[in-house]
């Protein structure tokens, strides 16, 4: 049972870092859309969904999952797991100010340039190939 609950695992991690990855490349090119116009009210839309129906679920699942397999393993007092766990916790942040930004183009309050996105946009990917490297090397 152990392995089917680390393919879920898996799954919910692709599929929350798959929307990591996609919705602030959304934020720069909402940027570029007029207010009001039906384009910003198209990404709003893709936005919210994406958060919503994709986002938040896989995060919640990748949590509850992986702490399962932490406890079940017996890996939870490892130096690599202690490492992701922080790692992971800092992906959460940033999907916390995700979450702030997708309610600020909603309400038609973005302060932020299309650079500022595009920056952000490599905070994912970082965070992401640093908890890989933990998982798959175990470093310590």
């Amino acid at each position: 049972m152990y392995e089917w609950i680390k393919a879920l695992h898996v799954i919910a991690v692709i599929s929350w870092m798959a929307g990591m990855l996609y919705l602030p490349r959304l934020f720069v090119y909402h940027c570029g859309a007029p207010a009001g116009s039906r384009e910003d009210e198209t990404f709003k839309v893709m936005e919210r969904r994406l958060l919503t129906i994709i986002m938040n679920p896989a995060m919640v699942v990748t949590w509850a999952v992986g702490l399962w397999l932490a406890w079940d393993g017996g890996s939870y007092t490892t130096g690599w797991l202690k490492a992701k766990v922080v790692l992971v916790l800092a992906l959460s942040a940033v999907h916390g100010l995700f979450v702030r930004w997708v309610k600020d183009f909603a309400h038609g309050r973005n302060a932020r340039s299309e650079k500022f996105y595009r920056i952000i946009n490599e905070v994912p990917t970082l965070l992401m190939i640093a908890i890989v490297i933990l998982v798959v090397v175990k470093p310590f």
